[in-house]
């Protein structure tokens, strides 16, 4: 479909199912519920699939699976805790990577030098 001016338009429809009444709920707060979803999808799964490659860790025994998840979401909560605005949370992760005492002790783990 072109426009008045020759330019180019598209439209997409997508459709969600949600369980809440149309009466409870406007519009714009279905639009944000589905963009907060994706906010998580971005910020946390991209994180630990892309820079942990978690999706191709695989094992057989019991509950490992498991604890590894907890351990990678504790790590990031981590290196949530020690963001600096303004700085990208991969800076955060290499310079904890070069210096972890300095860290450790910055979470109280160790004696600050």
């Amino acid at each position: 479909m072109r426009s008045a001016h020759g330019e180019l338009l598209s439209r997409e429809s997508r459709y969600f199912i949600t369980s809440l009444p149309p009466e409870a709920v406007s519009a714009r707060q279905l639009q944000d519920y589905v963009r907060g979803h994706w906010q998580v999808e971005n910020c946390l799964h991209f994180i630990k699939d892309r820079w942990w490659d978690e999706d191709r860790h695989h094992t057989r025994r019991p509950g490992l699976a498991e604890a590894f998840a907890s351990l990678t979401n504790a790590a990031l909560a981590v290196l949530r805790l020690l963001h600096t605005p303004g700085l990208p949370l991969r800076a955060v992760a290499e310079r904890v990577q070069w210096r972890p005492t300095t860290f450790l002790a910055t979470l109280g783990f160790l004696p600050a030098d």
